[in-house]
Parts: structure tokens; C-alpha cells; sequence
């Protein structure tokens, strides 16, 4: 009886939630990442969390801001030139409060994950065109070419899209050219390459990044 008191008392004990202080921490990271469906996180979406919960718990400029935030995924993509970005996907519903702190964060995450672009994307859906004879309407945020465009801006934000061009090649292809302010070209140029890349893996469309030719205007 003895033997069998002590051995439920022991079971007890390690299903309590005791993990140590490195389970401990994981666990509580879990909670900046929410897959859909109740996914179990991979290696580079477990990094990113426990990045933004070390954020939450040290840094006090970004501690009230990310209490409430948490990620949808997150994942390592090959650019040019040998270069890695991480792709961080965020609830739509959050977008805003993640543009409010977009500057610093990334600053801080790329300084966590060294030599590595971070861009954060808004997580949206597209919807397929409905059946011919339906009256069912589609909204025009849940289109392709929207979806496609909002990409395009979040990939770049906080820098401005100014203008864009679509060029055809002689095989019937395009590439689009995006122009953006060049007010902002000293914090966005050395992503330029990591934009493009990340927007090819993402949609399958070829841009570049580039920002508008400043024409000196002769003296009249």
C-alpha cells in the first residue's frame, strides 16, 4: 500500500505542468503562435516565438505592445545572392498593431536572428470566383489581384509604393517594376533583393524593386 501510494504521488507530480526553466519558458512562448487547426509550430516558427516572448519579457519599449500580438506561422526563405529572409505571417485582425510597431520590432528581430531580412506579412484569404448562375458575390479584397497587391504593400511597409510598370518580354512574359519613395531609401534599400524574392515565393510574380529617377529640372 505504501509502495503503491508513493508511486501515484510520482505520477502526479510529472504530469503537473513542472517543466523546469527551459520547458517552462517554451511553453509560455507557445502562446505568441497560433496555427490553424491546432498545428504543431516547426523549428523556425518555434524561434520567432520564443524571439517575440523574450522581446515581451526585456524590452521595455516594445513590453505593453506585445503583450496581446502573437504570430499565424512563420518561415526561412532563400533570396539572392545567398541571402535568408524570414517570412513572419500575423493575424489580419492585428495588422494594424503590428504596422504600429513594425520599425522597431523588426530592428529587434533582425538583430536576434543575424544576417537574416524579417518582412511581416498580414495573413489573408482568396476565394474562388463564384459558379456561373450563382448569387453568391465575391468580395474584391478576397480576389487574387488584391490579395497579390496587399502582399505587395505589407512586404514593403512602412515604405510607400509611388508607382508601378509592366513590362512584356519578346516570350510573352512580364515582370512588374514597383517604384518606392525614395524618401525612405536608406532604410529599404538593402532589401530590395530580399522584397523580390520573397514576393516570387509567395505569389509566383516577378518584380523589382527599385525607387524613381529624381530628373534635375533645367532652370527656366
Amino acid at each position: 500500500m505504501v509502495l503503491l501510494g508513493i508511486e501515484v504521488e510520482l505520477r502526479y507530480f510529472c504530469r503537473a505542468p513542472c517543466f523546469g526553466r527551459k520547458g517552462s519558458t517554451m511553453f509560455t512562448a507557445r502562446r505568441k503562435i497560433q496555427k490553424e487547426k491546432g498545428a504543431e509550430p516547426d523549428e523556425v516558427e518555434e524561434n520567432v516565438a520564443q524571439a517575440l516572448f523574450d522581446l515581451e519579457s526585456t524590452n521595455q519599449e516594445l513590453k505593453s505592445d506585445l503583450r496581446d500580438l502573437f504570430i499565424n506561422a512563420a518561415r526561412e526563405v532563400d533570396v539572392a545572392n545567398n541571402r535568408k529572409a524570414i517570412v513572419i505571417h500575423v493575424p489580419y485582425r492585428l495588422r494594424k498593431a503590428f504596422q504600429k510597431i513594425h520599425v522597431r520590432l523588426v530592428r529587434e528581430l533582425e538583430k536576434k536572428f543575424s544576417g537574416k531580412d524579417v518582412v511581416i506579412i498580414a495573413t489573408r484569404r482568396i476565394l474562388k470566383p463564384p459558379k456561373k448562375g450563382t448569387a453568391v458575390s465575391r468580395p474584391r479584397s478576397r480576389t487574387l489581384t488584391s490579395v497579390h497587391e496587399a502582399v505587395l504593400e505589407d512586404l514593403v511597409y512602412p515604405t510607400e509604393i509611388v508607382g508601378k510598370r509592366i513590362r512584356y518580354r519578346l516570350d510573352g512574359s512580364r515582370i512588374m517594376r514597383v517604384y518606392l519613395d525614395p524618401k525612405e531609401r536608406n532604410t529599404s534599400e538593402y532589401k530590395l533583393e530580399t522584397f523580390g524574392g520573397v514576393y516570387k515565393r509567395l505569389t509566383g510574380k516577378e518584380v523589382t524593386f527599385e525607387y524613381p529617377v529624381q530628373e534635375a529640372v533645367a532652370a527656366a
